[in-house]
């Protein structure tokens, strides 16, 4: 561990009150304590430019040894303009405790576009990994050693929150010598039961079954109830061939890259053997509907590194039902004119929103049970109605319609977040630069999905002019419920000619900088459940059409 004694603990808590601090993202928070516990060995710190250079280029560090993923600490320009290589930076959680000192080495501002284009070879903002470098992250980094004063505190579900050194002893005190570790940011099912039970027989090892519960894909299931149908799982496993532990990890689902960091990872946990299966930490498909990797592509780069690595990959293919003889099967071991099924995660999803029954050969009951107290029938999840569009399309009209039918119908609590009153009573410090926008646009986002929640709906009224916001907002609610936008498309023509505050006149002059449509960017949705021009639909046929979409998808009876 790159844990500093008690007594260098207590000397850099004094040092620090004369340095600066930097609060760390919740990313940054699992690479740290990754970095701290010797998971991510032989790192001893946040990669230094010469690092992150040979990193990006060829998945080495600067003195060879091999490492796919650059674990950087990235920082907005104003931060590292004020902080000189030589210093000294407290790392602090959330709540301002100090959990490490950063020795700066180096100070510098990444080509983020082409660190996307290495490390996950596209610059597509459909893979999360590069929406998150190019739109969340900070556009400098700071690179140098850490002393870790503590691990990041964590009050769920401590037992199995192990690090390297305790998994070492855990195995060791069992007996264990050949240990094969299996990766999920899923539930697993009878299909993973299998799997790993093969792996375990041709490895001749035990099982590590150790998910990540860090920051996953958007629209995972949480960790919570993850770890709940783990625990379910865990039954259907011989007295004594698994053990369960969580890996705060942050995903980037990188793929291939990914594959190789997960199998150095588990080395430093004590494991001899890494499963990858098909599209391992694949992200979906592109902008055009191709799978950002091959389904095999991580087996290959593991395959290539693995006895550099120091760990064996067991490869396996996707796991089949075949129906004949009632069992489970690689889909290259089927036998010809065998009936197979199975279950994506959408058909899934489909089933609990709508209540029909989970097959008994896709998953185990109690795995099942869990699922369906996480994900209720629609008619029981709560929704958010977001509504988009320019000053003066009719936005606040249709959904102040909206809120009335849905009153009048009953049997949910309606919340109106009206885009103008939000800004009055939340968001009145704010201004109206992009920053500013997206904050408050972030605002009614989080009051939406606590809304949503608790079961329910959540009418948002605002102009929201950029994609990238709104896609955040809808994968914050959809973690809890339904989403629907609605993009009140009506011309610009005709908003400027409703305008009784006389805005557009006010912009046109110049007197009201970034206004959107006339000076500001207002970027149209291309995800839209519904598209209304006021100009031409009722608003009374609005809210009907509104009404049946919502009643279609389950969310109203």
């Amino acid at each position: 561990m790159v844990l500093t004694s008690r007594e260098r603990t207590d000397e850099l808590r004094r040092r620090a009150r004369e340095w600066r601090s930097w609060d760390l993202a919740p990313r940054q928070i699992c690479d740290l304590e990754l970095i701290l516990n010797g998971a991510c060995a032989p790192l001893k710190g946040f990669l230094d430019r010469a690092d992150y250079s040979r990193v990006c280029a060829d998945m080495r560090l600067a003195d060879g040894a091999l490492w796919p993923m650059p674990l950087t600490l990235d920082v907005p320009e104003a931060f590292a303009r004020e902080t000189a290589p030589g210093s000294a930076v407290a790392l602090r959680d959330a709540e301002g405790v100090m959990l490490a000192a950063l020795h700066v080495s180096d100070v510098w501002q990444p080509d983020r576009e082409a660190e996307a284009r290495a490390v996950f070879g596209t610059t597509d903002r459909a893979h999360p990994g590069v929406r998150y470098l190019l739109d969340k992250s900070h556009s400098w980094y700071l690179g140098g050693r850490l002393e870790g004063l503590q691990l990041p505190s964590h009050v769920d579900y401590r037992e199995l929150r192990l690090t390297p050194a305790e998994t070492h002893a855990a195995f060791a005190a069992r007996g264990w010598t050949r240990v094969v570790a299996f990766q999920t940011r899923n539930p697993m099912h009878r299909a993973h039961v299998e799997l790993t039970l093969r792996a375990t027989r041709a490895a001749n090892a035990h099982l590590f079954i150790h998910p990540a519960v860090g920051m996953t894909a958007p629209g995972d299931v949480d960790h919570h109830t993850r770890v709940r149908c783990y625990r379910a799982a865990m039954t259907a496993y011989p007295e004594g061939l698994a053990m369960l532990a969580l890996l705060p990890i942050a995903m980037r689902m990188g793929g291939p890259r990914e594959a190789l960091w997960h199998a150095l990872v588990r080395k430093n946990f004590g494991c001899t053997h890494f499963i990858v299966g098909r599209d391992h930490a694949g992200p979906g498909t592109d902008g055009t509907g191709r799978p950002f990797y091959g389904p095999y592509d991580a087996q290959g780069l593991v395959a290539r590194y693995q006895q550099e690595a120091g760990i064996e990959m067991v490869p396996f293919q996707e796991m089949v039902y075949v129906a004949e003889e009632d069992r489970y099967l690689p889909e290259g071991e089927v036998p010809p004119g065998r009936r197979t099924m199975k279950l994506s995660g959408a058909d899934l999803r489909a089933r609990l929103a709508s209540g029909q029954e989970i097959p008994e050969w896709f998953s185990m009951s109690a795995v099942v049970e869990e699922l369906r107290r996480r994900h209720p029938p629609r008619s029981r999840q709560g929704c958010t109605i977001f509504f988009t569009g320019l000053s003066g399309s009719g936005k606040s009209t249709i959904a102040r319609l909206l809120e009335t039918k849905l009153l009048e119908l009953g049997g949910r609590q309606v919340t109106m977040l009206d885009g103008d009153l939000v800004r009055k009573h939340l968001s009145s410090e704010l201004g109206f630069s992009r920053e500013h926008r997206d904050l408050n646009i972030r605002r009614i986002g989080y009051v939406a999905a606590e809304v949503t929640r608790h079961g329910g709906f959540a009418i948002c009224a605002a102009i929201a002019p950029y994609e990238a916001t709104r896609h955040e907002v809808r994968q914050q609610v959809e973690r809890h419920g339904g989403f629907v936008l609605v993009h009140v498309s009506t011309p610009i023509a005709v908003c400027e000619a409703r305008d009784r505050k006389g805005l557009y006149a006010k912009a046109r002059a110049g007197l009201i900088p970034e206004f959107t449509g006339v000076s500001g960017p207002y970027e149209e949705p291309g995800s839209a459940e519904i598209t209304i021009d006021s100009s031409v639909m009722m608003a009374d046929t609005a809210v009907a059409l509104i009404v049946d979409h919502l009643r279609d998808a389950g969310f109203l009876s």
